[in-house]
C-alpha cells in the first residue's frame, strides 16, 4: 500500500492507495510546530483508525510547499512508518517537461496537479487548484508545463477582509441564493465566491485566447474548487482527490511499476 502525502499551506492531506485504488484519506493541520513524535503518534493512529498497519505500507511519497515542516516529517516517517520517503523534486522522473523562463520556481504541488491532470484527461489541459493560493496551469498535448498563473485563494481574500477591516465578521464561504445581498454577511460571501467565479472564467477564456487553445479541458481540484465547478460551465471537470493521484503516478513513474 502506497501512503501519498502533500504538505499544504493549510493542510496536510494524507492518501492510502491499494493500487490505483485510493482507500482512505485523512488530514492534519499544518500551522502548528510539532516534532517527528508528535507527527509519528498522529500518523500511526489516524492509520489505525483507518484500517491499516504500519506492515501494509510498501511505499511512501510526498510533496510540500512548507519547508519548515519536512525535517520533522520525514523523521517521522523514517521512524515510524520504517520508510524512506520520495520526496517530489529534482530529479524524479514525471512526464511533464516545463517550458518556463525558470523552471525551478514551479513548485512541487503544482507537478503534481499537472501529472494528473495530464495523465488522467490529456492535454492540452488548463488544471486549477482551488487551495490557500488560486493557481492555474497549462499543460500542453505533448506534456509540457508552458504557463502558470497565481491568484489569492478564497480563504485568503476571506481572511483579508476581516482581518484588516474594523466592522466585518469572519463569514462561512458559501455561495449566497443571491448576488443582491441584504446583509453584511452575504455581501461579503457574494463578493467572495461570484469574485472568484467571475476571476476564475475570465482567466479560463483569456488562457484559450492567447494559447489559441479553445478545446483545451478544464480541470479543478481544491477544497473549495467544488463551489466555483458547481456554478461555471468553462470547468470540465471537478477532481478533489487529483493531487493524491498525481503523488502516485508519480511514484509509479520512479519505482518501476509504470
Amino acid at each position: 500500500m502506497l501512503l501519498a502525502i502533500d504538505v499544504g499551506n493549510t493542510n496536510i492531506t494524507f492518501g492510502a492507495f491499494d493500487g490505483s485504488s485510493l482507500k482512505s484519506t485523512f488530514r492534519l493541520m499544518t500551522g502548528s510546530a510539532r516534532t517527528s513524535d508528535e507527527y509519528g503518534g498522529m500518523t500511526l493512529g489516524l492509520l489505525k483508525y483507518n484500517g491499516i498497519e504500519v506492515d501494509d505500507i510498501s511505499g511512501v511519497i510526498v510533496a510540500s510547499v512548507v519547508p519548515n515542516v519536512m525535517h520533522a516529517l520525514v523523521g517521522s516517517i523514517e521512524r515510524y512508518l520504517n520508510k524512506k520517503p520520495m520526496i517530489v523534486g529534482p530529479g524524479l522522473k514525471t512526464g511533464i517537461h516545463i517550458v518556463t523562463e525558470n523552471p525551478k520556481e514551479i513548485g512541487p504541488d503544482r507537478i503534481v496537479d499537472a501529472v494528473g491532470a495530464y495523465e488522467k484527461y490529456g492535454g492540452p489541459v488548463l488544471v486549477m487548484d482551488f487551495g490557500t493560493a488560486t493557481t492555474y496551469d497549462l499543460i500542453s498535448e505533448k506534456g509540457e508545463f508552458l504557463a502558470g498563473i497565481t491568484a489569492p485563494g478564497i480563504k485568503i481574500s476571506a481572511k483579508a477582509l476581516w482581518e484588516d477591516t474594523a466592522k466585518l465578521p469572519e463569514v462561512e464561504i458559501k455561495k449566497p441564493d443571491s448576488i443582491l445581498a441584504q446583509n453584511t454577511i452575504t455581501s461579503m460571501q457574494a463578493g467572495l465566491v461570484y469574485g472568484q467565479i467571475g476571476q476564475t472564467e475570465y482567466i479560463i477564456k483569456k488562457v484559450k485566447e492567447e494559447a489559441g487553445l479553445e478545446n483545451m479541458k478544464v480541470v479543478a481540484t481544491g477544497g473549495l474548487g467544488s463551489i466555483i465547478a458547481d456554478e461555471t460551465k468553462l470547468i470540465d471537470v471537478y477532481d478533489r482527490m487529483l493531487t493524491l493521484d498525481g503523488l502516485r503516478l508519480i511514484y509509479e513513474k520512479n519505482s518501476g511499476r509504470a
